[in-house]
């Protein structure tokens, strides 16, 4: 078959109209889809490739702010990558003997151990710590290195012996020493009593041995009271803080430590976006006392009370439903010598309003032994001013 008479037959179908020269045509049409395709490409809606080269970055879109924000958060990681160091710990405990150790029936199942040869195991931890000075102090919790035989730090690349100068089983704090070395990067302490709900919380620590992680949430709450039995108030936060965080620096959005990371609230014993840390201020005085001493001498006024409630304030015709109520007065304590009575009602200390009962106790534990505290107090519904002397409080 010729190919005019091809291209005839398939015209004849309406598929080409005209039946010469058939070479040129083809080249025509090809050409033509070239130059068409070239023409078009840029309006290909179909191509994946032209569409992702085509949307706008997320930047653009939500704006300036956005990437403000996450370069904040950047600078926080850069300042503090080389401050928050790693804690490995190592003791040797012994092993209580099984019942049957002794028993020559089952003792071969016990190892080939004597009876004068106790058993031992050696047992590790982690945690986190922050450097405080540039010759190598370190905040951590007391919880991280209490009862250890030996402890690590990892500053860098390099790991290093630390010495426990103190450690303080109250307020969960420890201070350790890092000898022999220079130049280390201390971070920079904030002032907790400003930080507020709603505020960015970053945390950097090494949860389950992950070193530096880096997570962020918010302040969820400010004094949080009943946390433990000691007392002291906490910061609350929902920035994911897990085994291995404790010790850690809780960060506030300016890059300044508010809190350390102490435990978290958890039926599971992973992150369930309640966590705790002990306030900046309260660990401040605690780490001065323990570089100073080797331990905390606590403030003392030497009385029991309890908290003010609406009904008692009501049935005291009081218009303040603050304050506390002394309850006892210790013999010869400093609250007794300043002439404290059972039944004052104590509004104020130091300027502070008594509004809740830890106030008090935060206070009298803050000042300096030595220190005079101004307390206003009520009694037998006359308002007066006393000056009581702190003392350190009893072993």
């Amino acid at each position: 078959m010729k190919p005019n008479q091809s291209i005839t037959q398939y015209s004849k179908q309406g598929i080409a109209v005209r039946s010469h020269k058939p070479r040129a045509l083809s080249l025509l049409f090809i050409a033509g889809g070239i130059i068409f395709g070239l023409a078009c490409g840029s309006c290909n809606s179909g191509s994946l490739i032209n569409n992702s080269l085509q949307a706008k970055p997320a930047s653009e879109i939500a704006g300036d702010p956005v990437l403000q924000l996450q370069n904040a958060f950047h600078s926080v990681y850069d300042q503090y990558k080389d401050s928050v160091v790693y804690i490995s710990t190592e003791k040797t405990v012994t092993l209580k003997s099984h019942p049957f150790y002794n028993d020559p029936m089952f003792r071969r199942f016990f190892g080939p151990e004597s009876n004068s040869q106790p058993r031992t195991q050696k047992q590790t931890g982690l945690g986190t710590g922050f450097i405080l000075s540039a010759d190598g102090y370190i905040c951590t919790n007391y919880h991280v290195v209490a009862k250890m035989d030996s402890v690590k730090v990892n500053i860098g690349d390099k790991q290093f012996e630390a010495k426990v100068i103190g450690s303080d089983e109250i307020s969960d704090i420890a201070l350790l020493k890092v000898n022999g070395i220079s130049g280390l990067k201390p971070v920079t302490l904030g002032d907790s009593d400003k930080v507020r709900v709603g505020d960015w919380a970053i945390a950097i620590g090494n949860p389950f041995g992950l070193d530096r992680t880096f997570t962020v949430g918010v302040i969820s709450a400010t004094a949080r009271e009943a946390v433990d039995e000691s007392g002291n108030t906490h910061i609350q936060t929902d920035a994911s803080i897990n085994p291995g965080n404790s010790g850690g620096p809780l960060i506030n959005i300016k890059g300044e430590v508010v809190g350390v990371n102490r435990m978290i609230y958890s039926q599971t014993g992973g992150n369930l976006g309640i966590g705790f840390a002990i306030p900046i201020n309260t660990a401040k005085t605690i780490l001065e006392s323990l570089r100073k001493y080797g331990k905390v001498e606590r403030g003392y006024l030497g009385i029991q009370f309890a908290p003010m409630n609406p009904m008692l304030a009501e049935h005291l015709g009081l218009q303040n439903k603050g304050g506390v109520i002394v309850q006892a007065v210790i013999d010869q304590s400093p609250a007794a010598k300043a002439g404290i009575k059972p039944r004052d009602i104590l509004l104020s200390i130091d300027g502070k309003p008594l509004e809740k009962a830890a106030t008090l106790i935060q206070i009298v534990q803050r000042a300096p032994i030595g220190s005079n505290l101004k307390v206003q107090l009520l009694r037998a519904g006359k308002s007066m001013t006393i000056g009581i002397t702190v003392d350190k409080k009893p072993d």
